[in-house]
């Protein structure tokens, strides 16, 4: 899965980078060190054919909902079974409710033997550091009378990249490439097409460092310290 992440890049790296305009007003999903569930962050989405960058909700809301319950449970979708579940199946095969969400880093936890010790996060990076996207879905649901657009991000087995397997069974579709970016929110791309942009990163372009156990408390923090391990007898809190 991926819970957390990283989007410390401004705007205007961001636009160059992705080729797409990042408003400086879409601040406040970037430049973070620690972007959590069911916070607004920056994705990228073409709902009339024309990609752009707008804020959303992580967690997927779906149009039935009555209210933002819940969302924070579909923050991911599993690539295997998005094609067949309720919230997901419609999204995938348009590419109007195909989104990219926009990243430079993620974070993801090993679990120790003994629990006692608390989870380690580790900070990865793709290409040395590079933006990239994550695949991501998305859809517009009217809550309490307003619009809420919400995402949530495509996962696949990890098994095939040693680097994210020996942390995590799983790991997020890093969508590392321009075409592939472009195909994602390509209108004439369907189903097949798209689910066989979803398979696991190469491991010659992933990075893995321990990051600050700090993490394992969502809370309020967001700064750089979060990307650097401390010393090795540093308290490690509960995730």
């Amino acid at each position: 899965m991926c819970g957390r992440y990283t989007l410390t890049a401004g705007a205007g790296e961001i636009g160059r980078q992705l080729s797409i305009f990042v408003r400086d007003s879409l601040g406040s999903g970037i430049g973070r060190f620690n972007v959590a569930p069911t916070q607004q962050v920056l994705a990228i989405a073409a709902p009339d054919g024309v990609p752009a960058a707008e804020m959303m909700r992580w967690g997927l809301v779906p149009p039935w909902a009555k209210d933002l319950r819940g969302s924070a449970k579909m923050i991911n979708a599993r690539v295997e079974t998005v094609a067949e579940r309720p919230a997901f199946r419609s999204l995938i095969p348009q590419a109007s409710r195909r989104a990219l969400q926009v990243a430079d880093g993620y974070y993801e936890w090993l679990r120790p033997e003994n629990k006692a010790h608390g989870s380690q996060p580790f900070f990865f990076q793709v290409d040395g550091g590079a933006i990239f996207a994550f695949a991501a879905l998305w859809t517009p649901a009217q809550i309490d009378g307003e619009w809420v657009h919400s995402s949530t991000l495509l996962t696949c087995d990890s098994a095939p990249n040693p680097i994210a397997a020996g942390i995590h069974d799983r790991m997020p579709v890093v969508l590392a490439d321009p075409d592939a970016r472009a195909a994602w929110l390509d209108p004439s791309v369907g189903l097949e097409e798209a689910l066989a942009l979803c398979g696991p990163l190469a491991a010659e372009r992933l990075t893995a460092q321990p990051a600050n156990p700090a993490l394992n408390k969502a809370g309020a923090l967001d700064g750089p310290e979060l990307l650097v391990a401390p010393p090795a007898n540093a308290t490690l809190f509960d995730h």
